[in-house]
This record gives C-alpha cells, structure tokens and sequence, in this order.
C-alpha cells in the first residue's frame, strides 16, 4: 500500500470514521474551520459534514434540557390529571347513591311501570 493511500484510510477516506474522528471534525468546524478544508482532509462531503455538526448540536441540546422528554411529559401529565379529575367525580357520586341506597332514601323518582 502507497503512504499516499495509507494516510488517506487513516483520515477517512474510503472506511468509515469512528465516533471519535467524527467529533474531532465537528469541534473543528465549531472552532471556526473551514467546512470545505476539514471536508477535503478528511475525504467526507461537506454534506455529511453538516449533518455530523447538525447531529451534534441537535444531541447537545436535548442534553440541556431538565428533563428528557419534557413535551410529552407535560401531556402525559394532563392526561392523568383529567382522568383523576373524573375518577373522583365518579367516585363521589357512587359515595351518595350508597348513602341514599343504604338509609332508605331512594336515589331519584321512578315512574311507576304500566
């Protein structure tokens, strides 16, 4: 194998880039690198290389957050709390047709049948 072909496996070009090689590339172009220098020395598009960046920016962010899923918590949470509300409202409700049922009292007018 060339020293040539060798340095450019090594850099990425024709295999693929581990994680780490490819956050090295991101930080680089976060530090202010030039995207189609960095594309170029590493033998990748300057596609791929904004997709990595937008990847890990997208990841960071996420990360950032106080809790993980933040969105669908808070949805979730309402949905509970609805059915909760109901639940209790149902529940009360039984509570006093028991009472009522229990000391005698019936719990509404029935029309007498024909």
């Amino acid at each position: 194998m060339t020293e040539e072909r060798t340095k450019a496996i090594e850099l990425g070009h024709g295999g693929r880039m581990s994680v780490q090689r490819k956050r090295d590339a991101v930080l680089r172009l976060l530090r202010g690198e030039d995207l189609e220098l960095v594309s170029r020395q590493l033998g990748v598009t300057a596609a791929t290389l904004s997709q990595w960046r937008e990847a890990f920016l997208a990841a960071g962010e996420s990360s950032l957050r106080n809790r993980p899923d933040d969105e669908g918590h808070e949805q979730q949470l309402r949905r509970l709390e609805a059915k909760l509300g109901q639940t209790l409202m149902d529940n009360e409700l039984l509570r006093e047709k028991i009472t009522h049922l229990e000391g005698g009292k019936p719990w509404g007018r029935r029309r007498p049948r024909r």
